[in-house]
């Protein structure tokens, strides 16, 4: 990404898909748009796009009428299962990682990435719910919550989404600048529980959510 004068503005896709969580949008969406980078909402029609919980999101373009982009990012969600579907979008992340200099990804937009090629033989995490699902698609499953392989760099589940905006800021414009921006966003988090992982929470709480995840009981495809 440029690094020249605050004038210098890089073009970020980010992808929007019917279901898509809000948070892994919205989040790296806070950090990076406070950065020299141009975020850019591209969906496959021009109208809003409903995330899981209700939140319209207008985009800014089709994936037709896209821009030349510099960075590509695709959040996930429970839409992400029928936009696997979607050839349109799969084409369409599939050609723009070939032209962009980083492609990124949060939660299960990492399954969209590995449907379109791009994760084949590369390191990747997503949720923790579908890493045997994104190891199925053949990228390798590494439980961390940023994990980077060239120019792909993927995030953990929904909220791992600003750490890894902050961590694509340093690398493209330094650590000053992201830690600038940590600060302006007061991102400081102390949660109320240490659960916020399958290591350290109670063990019913894991196998509920497990229970009732979409990936459970999936079997290999042949």
């Amino acid at each position: 990404m440029a690094t020249g004068g605050a004038e210098q503005r890089d073009n970020l896709g980010m992808v929007l898909f019917p279901g898509f969580t809000a948070l892994d949008l919205v989040g790296p969406l806070e950090v990076l748009s406070r950065s020299r980078t141009r975020c850019i909402l591209v969906a496959k029609d021009a109208g809003p796009v409903e995330s899981d919980r209700g939140l319209r999101i207008l985009p800014d373009a089709t994936l037709e009428a896209c821009p030349r982009l510099d960075a590509l990012f695709v959040p996930g969600g429970p839409g992400q299962t029928p936009a696997m579907e979607d050839q349109a979008l799969i084409s369409f992340i599939a050609r723009r990682h070939a032209e962009a200099r980083w492609t990124a990804s949060v939660c299960t937009g990492a399954l969209l990435l590995a449907r379109a090629g791009v994760l084949a033989g590369r390191r990747a995490t997503t949720h923790w719910l579908a890493m045997e699902e994104l190891g199925r698609l053949g990228a390798i499953p590494t439980r961390a919550r940023i994990v980077e392989d060239g120019n792909v760099i993927t995030g953990a589940g929904v909220s791992a989404g600003i750490d890894l905006a902050l961590a694509l800021v340093a690398r493209w414009q330094g650590e000053a600048a992201a830690r600038r921006i940590q600060l302006a966003i007061e991102y400081d988090p102390q949660p109320p529980f240490d659960s916020g992982s399958p290591e350290r929470a109670p063990d019913e709480i894991v196998q509920e959510l497990r229970a009732n995840s979409r990936f459970h009981g999936k079997r290999p495809r042949s």
